[in-house]
C-alpha cells in the first residue's frame, strides 16, 4: 500500500485519518479520480451504494462505525472504506478486499 498526501478537504464530516491506496489501486486509477472520490467520501457522499448501505453509512457518522464508499465505473470502480476508528481510510479496488 501507499500513503497519499492529501490537502484539507473542505466541509468534511469526519476525519480521514492516515489515507493509503493499495498498489493494484495505484495502478487502475488516476490521481484526480481519487481525490474526487475521497472529497466526496469525506462530505458523505457515498457514491454508488444501496439506499441500506448508505442509511448504514449515515448511522456509522453517529455512532463511529467503519464508512464505506464506491465510485467510478466498470473496471475502474473503485471502494474507498474508512476505518471505525477514524485512524485510516483505503483506496482499493474491490478485488483487493
Amino acid at each position: 500500500m501507499h500513503i497519499v498526501n492529501i490537502t484539507a478537504i473542505e466541509k468534511a464530516k469526519f476525519l480521514l485519518g492516515q489515507v493509503v491506496i493499495t498498489t493494484t489501486a495505484t495502478y487502475v486509477l488516476d490521481s484526480p479520480a481519487v481525490s474526487e472520490g475521497l472529497r466526496r467520501h469525506a462530505n458523505g457522499d457515498w457514491g454508488d451504494i444501496g439506499p441500506e448501505d448508505a442509511a448504514l453509512n449515515d448511522l456509522a457518522l453517529k455512532d463511529g462505525s467503519r464508512l464505506m464508499s464506491v465510485y467510478g465505473t466498470g473496471e475502474r470502480t473503485f471502494w474507498i472504506i474508512t476505518e471505525a476508528d477514524r485512524s485510516s481510510t483505503t483506496v482499493l479496488m474491490p478485488s483487493d478486499y
